[in-house]
């Protein structure tokens, strides 16, 4: 998402500069210049210790020397007048950012992709005494947002939460997140390349494409592949005459649940799935076609907090999506307005395995799904249509060329 909107800013004439760590996600031991031009923007990666993410405490410390590096780049490149936005990996960015803002008499723009501390509480991270520790950044980040010239976040879900945080409705833009929309696009599966590479001819496939986290749920794709597993192999001629194609289940990317779903799988002997990498950005065309049907999760004590961002990349690809989560979330409240999609609860793996089966044995609902999907996707969710809401966005902080401020 920041690379497209700081490239897509650039292309529009806007002077860039972003301030990074020189890790890369998953290696902290790379090593990569410590100042780029890139298509125009200036990136500049500042230096901290190399714990990497695998290691909570050794993550925090890597924040730690972030904050403290970066913070030191932040005031010697900002100006006045200059637009500066925030996002919240590392989190609480914003705490650093604002007053080097007001010094500078500079704009901040905080863009929240979640809101912390509450994730990390709801998700139980750091223990039992943890709400000790974020009792005081709860202040520290309610005052950074109530002060900031604008707040964007991902959702109306999340706009609410900020609303009963304090924050001026008048201080918060909605702009949903997005995806590429001339890189992604449907590819049927005859013409799939990556589809006969993975072996998934003739397969009727259910996918998990991205970060499978702390935040997503697999007990109910467990339960689901046990039961579709068990109904396409059921001996009942009633059932066969019913059962849907080979159904295959392709999870593709990494994430902390990767590890212990494979390894639930392989305890259940549940054979019917085969977990990928993440691929690159020039076939994600291809590995998200490849999917029939792609699952979308999120807990639904984080719904407000995270807005799951993959879905925009199903909808381009022109693919129905299932959410696993609450019946009145953010991806839940889209995929009923563009009738793209269906919803069941977390824990129900009965309704998830119907709801595949389905959209399995329908394929006229399943193309109708998913045309919807992409004529959602052109009308409200391509990277183009996100720069151009920024456009307007940084002009209202930032003032028309004549404003004093």
């Amino acid at each position: 998402m920041l690379s497209d909107l700081a490239f897509g800013l650039s292309e529009q004439g806007r002077k860039v500069s972003v301030i990074t760590s020189g890790q890369r996600y998953g290696a902290p031991r790379a090593r990569l210049p410590s100042r780029e031009v890139i298509d125009g923007v200036d990136i500049y990666r500042v230096p901290t210790s190399r714990f990497g993410r695998a290691y909570l405490p050794g993550r925090v410390v890597d924040y730690l020397a972030f904050y403290v590096t970066a913070a030191w780049r932040l005031f010697r490149l900002a100006r006045c007048g200059d637009v500066i936005v925030a996002k919240t990996d590392p989190p609480l960015l914003s705490v650093i950012a604002g007053p080097i803002a007001r010094m500078r008499r500079a704009h901040l723009v905080n863009w929240l992709q979640d809101i912390f501390p509450e994730t990390a509480e709801a998700l139980k991270v750091g223990g039992g005494l943890a709400h000790v520790a974020y009792r005081p950044l709860h202040w520290l980040r309610d005052r950074s947002l109530r002060r900031a010239d604008m707040n964007v976040v991902l959702g109306e879900r999340m706009a609410d939460q900020l609303v009963a945080l304090g924050v001026d409705r008048a201080r918060t833009r909605m702009i949903a997140n997005w995806a590429n929309g001339d890189l992604i696009r449907p590819i049927t599966n005859s013409e799939n390349a990556l589809r006969r590479e993975w072996g998934l001819a003739d397969t009727f496939t259910v996918g998990y494409s991205g970060n499978f986290g702390r935040a997503h749920d697999i007990d109910t794709v467990l339960a689901a592949i046990a039961a579709t597993q068990a109904e396409c192999h059921s001996p009942n001629p009633a059932s066969s005459a019913r059962s849907a194609p080979t159904i295959r289940w392709v999870f593709i990317g990494a994430g902390a649940m990767f590890h212990p779903l494979k390894t639930a799988l392989a305890r259940r002997e549940l054979n019917g799935a085969i977990f990928k990498p993440y691929q690159p950005r020039e076939r994600l065309a291809e590995s998200l076609s490849a999917i029939d049907v792609h699952l979308v999760s999120l807990r639904p004590e984080l719904e407000g907090l995270i807005v799951p961002s993959k879905f925009y990349g199903i909808a381009a690809a022109g693919r129905p999506a299932i959410f696993i989560g609450d019946q009145d979330g953010e991806i839940a409240r889209l995929l009923k307005k563009h009738r793209c999609g269906l919803t069941v609860a977390q824990g129900d793996g009965a309704a998830l395995a119907e709801a595949v089966l389905e959209l399995a044995r329908n394929p006229t609902l399943r193309h109708q799904m998913g045309k919807r999907a992409r004529a959602a996707f052109d009308a409200g969710f391509d990277m183009h249509i996100a720069v151009a809401r920024w456009q307007t966005l940084l002009d209202d902080v930032a003032g028309s060329p004549g404003d004093p401020r």
